[in-house]
């Protein structure tokens, strides 16, 4: 066990090493805050130390001086070597052991991974599902969920942590907003664990019902789009692809359970965690939101749903034609296409 925690983490950091400056400087260090949090296993509600996490910082740094040019490792595990992506045989070497690891990519390429605790696993007809608990290995990003071929990962100590930074964020600002909406509806004022296990339990299935929607776009946009994906790493064009497709996936499920179960404190956070690009490029989804504030009826909502689901299943597939013509020179095609067909 400590073993293989010391390699996958090994091989976060040299995947840190490699990435970390893609962040813009105030993303960079909020992540890093949270990073430290985990890694000294810091409680939620006691205060850092701002002169511990600055000498944490730079031994960190320090540390990805050294191994920025290190390989990044296959998994060696009970006398076998496996390859850091095969996740499905390095799984049913570890499961037995109540383990779930994974390997995948996520924004700019970035190797992602993680090493937690299994804590449930689910066999359906289109996907396998796995969440996993307390997290022994993870990188400086970590996504409270993943979909990687028919495998959907749900980090439900990421997703805890994500919501906990979500609630310190919300008490620097004063005004009212979506995220503020959605933390009302829970006591966090006096009650803040058992609203915090309370919210994460909410939004697991919000993060599974776009990772379903994930694997349903997939099917529908094929191996072609990841392959373009790799081709526009670090460029505008990969984050307005990225949030096509996140669009189609909400489209065709995230958005749907949610309004089918019409708790508010899904609805206002699941707005109040729409990028700034999906935003933009997709504007009618927020004003309908702001409808439903109004008149609490989702119905614009609902409505919106199947024409926004044919919109952007066209741009994807007008986007995948453009990579195909382009290829590798498609960038200004792609962001010409999505910039000229907000909805």
């Amino acid at each position: 066990m400590t073993a293989l925690t010391k390699q996958i983490q090994n091989n976060c950091h040299i995947s840190d090493a490699l990435y970390a400056g893609n962040y813009t400087l105030c993303i960079y260090l909020l992540k890093m805050r949270e990073f430290y949090r985990w890694e000294t296993q810091t409680p939620f509600t006691a205060k850092l130390d701002n002169t511990d996490i600055g000498q944490w910082l730079t031994q960190r740094e320090a540390l990805w001086d050294e191994i920025d040019e290190q390989p990044i490792k296959n998994i060696q595990l009970n006398n076998q070597s496996y390859d850091l992506y095969d996740n499905e045989l390095i799984n049913k070497q570890l499961e037995k052991q109540q383990l779930v690891y994974s390997g995948g990519y996520g924004l700019h390429g970035k190797p992602v991974f993680f090493l937690g605790e299994l804590i449930y696993k689910e066999q359906h007809t289109d996907y396998t599902l796995l969440i996993s608990g307390k997290e022994y290995a993870r990188d400086l990003a970590a996504p409270p969920g993943m979909a990687q071929n028919k495998t959907i990962y749900i980090r439900r100590e990421s997703l805890r942590r994500f919501i906990w930074e979500k609630f310190e964020e919300s008490q620097w600002h004063t005004q009212e907003n979506p995220l503020s909406r959605a933390l009302d509806c829970y006591n966090f004022k006096t009650q803040i664990e058992e609203s915090l296990e309370k919210m994460t339990d909410n939004e697991v299935d919000t993060v599974l019902q776009h990772e379903i929607g994930e694997i349903k776009a997939g099917k529908i946009l094929g191996e072609a789009w990841e392959e373009m994906l790799i081709n526009l790493t670090a460029s505008q064009a990969e984050l307005m692809t990225r949030a096509v497709r996140d669009n189609i996936a909400d489209m065709l499920s995230t958005l749907p359970k949610i309004l089918e179960r019409n708790e508010a404190s899904q609805i206002h956070f699941y707005f109040a965690n729409l990028s700034s690009m999906r935003k933009l490029i997709f504007p009618s989804l927020y004003k309908s939101y702001n409808e439903w504030l109004e008149i609490k009826n989702s119905d614009t909502l609902k409505t919106l749903i199947p024409q926004a689901s044919d919109h952007w299943i066209k741009i994807a597939e007008q986007i995948l034609t453009l990579y195909k013509q382009h290829d590798k020179n498609a960038h200004s095609h792609i962001e010409t296409l999505i910039n000229n067909n907000y909805l």
